[in-house]
């Protein structure tokens, strides 16, 4: 259970109710006396939800997503992003990994490409995986399931999966949603197309930023099991310290763009931002 940004295992306290196939929260019967507690709690909850995480609920707290926005695009903060076929591939790979039990919620389409006839009847103006997308993805899954580290180390019985956390960072509110917590570190699992560049690559889609947040939420350090799209080779990437501080330097930076131009009170419009670095 994740207590003010801290995890506590549940041998720890006394339980009204345990975790039953890692989908209900074990409940303190002191702690339900503390309304602070309790709220968050409730909070963790429904964040547990990926409707409520990513929809409106969700949208009180920051997450590493935003560290994008802010400091490449910060002109689209707040307005959403649309759906892309790597989102929904990507998604696809977690929850058959994760949460297989959720694959049947992904309709897939048996066309060569997002072009055909038959794909624009049946998408209805959505983005859906075809066919041939699919068994890519879950040669790739399987290739992760048939290596014994991967195996263990992920689908060890101990595990819990898709847990949500929050915490403040600099003062702001942020979540983030664990793929997998161990009882010693957090797992989570990535795709790449190179992974001989994953090393540098991991810092360009801010794996960095992520690293240091959920690393302050769940009180456990972040490891990358990593598989690439192209060869299917495996590999497992321990963050360094250089590598947080990064991160970090990153959240503080996303922050200085929002506290500028997006807070309720707000002295600048965004039109006024400028990029500024040290070459």
């Amino acid at each position: 259970m994740l207590i003010k940004g801290k995890y506590i295992k549940p041998s720890t306290i006394k339980r009204e109710n345990v975790y039953k196939e890692h989908k209900e929260y074990i409940i303190d019967k002191d702690y339900m006396k503390l309304p602070e507690e309790r709220k968050e709690i409730e909070i963790l909850k429904r964040l547990k939800s990926d409707e409520d995480y990513y929809g409106d609920f969700g949208k009180q707290y920051m997450s590493n997503s935003d560290i994008w926005t802010l400091l490449k695009e910060p002109e689209k903060y707040g307005k959403g992003k649309e759906e892309t076929v790597p989102m929904v591939a990507g998604r696809y790979f977690h929850v058959s990994v994760l949460e297989p039990e959720k694959k049947h919620l992904f309709n897939i389409v048996e066309s060569s490409t997002r072009s055909t006839k038959h794909y624009k009847e049946v998408s209805e103006g959505k983005i859906l995986l075809l066919k041939k997308e699919q068994e890519h993805l879950d040669y790739l899954i399987n290739k992760m399931k048939s290596n014994f580290r991967f195996h263990s180390d992920i689908f060890n019985p101990l595990n819990q999966y898709e847990v949500p956390g929050i915490t403040e960072l600099f003062g702001l509110k942020w979540k983030g949603k664990a793929d997998i917590i161990t009882p010693d570190v957090l797992i989570d699992i990535k795709t790449t197309s190179n992974i001989d560049k994953f090393k540098w690559s991991s810092r360009d889609y801010n794996y960095d930023s992520q690293a240091y947040i959920y690393q302050q939420i769940f009180g456990k350090p972040v490891i990358f099991y990593v598989v690439c799209k192209v060869s299917g080779r495996l590999g497992i990437f321990k963050p360094t310290e250089q590598f947080l501080i990064g991160g970090r330097e990153k959240v503080q930076k996303a922050i200085e763009v929002y506290n500028n131009f997006f807070i309720k009170d707000a002295k600048m419009e965004i039109t006024q931002h400028i990029t500024e670095e040290d070459l």
